[in-house]
């Protein structure tokens, strides 16, 4: 008998707690569940996040200890982030081009992959790429 999983839940390491979850909160709407304990009075000031729109989990958590966070993200650490990419079901792909737009994001129109997905790609404060898709 197989295991029995429900959902998944992505972690990244996010070098700026505060610009991610505002970007994922504020931006895109989810909501953040849970947060480990606030680090100064910015409640968005935390080491750990779990965050959820619809069925879409994700958790951030920072890349560095904050003693040990550089002054800017580290390039070669960064770098790796191009090869990573999360990819939600969106119905009305459309409709988040146009919702993006309207929150300032510099997105291009989305586009029909080859095998059939209407696509839209943004990406995050820490260059993770998100593609908004459903079957074209």
């Amino acid at each position: 008998m197989p295991i029995e999983m429900q959902g998944l839940a992505p972690l990244l390491q996010v070098f700026d707690m505060p610009t991610s979850i505002q970007f994922y909160r504020d931006v895109l709407g989810f909501e953040v569940t849970q947060r480990s304990k606030a680090l100064s009075d910015n409640p968005d000031d935390v080491n750990w996040a779990m965050l959820r729109l619809n069925d879409a989990i994700l958790m951030l958590n920072t890349a560095y200890e904050p003693e040990s966070r550089p002054p800017t993200p580290d390039a070669a650490r960064f770098a790796g982030h191009a090869d990573t990419g999360l990819y939600f079901g969106c119905p009305d792909v459309d409709g988040a081009y146009r919702f993006l737009l309207g929150k300032g994001l510099d997105v291009r129109e989305p586009a029909i992959a080859p095998y059939g997905m209407k696509q839209l790609h943004v990406t995050d404060p820490d260059r993770y790429r998100l593609c908004l898709q459903w079957p074209a």
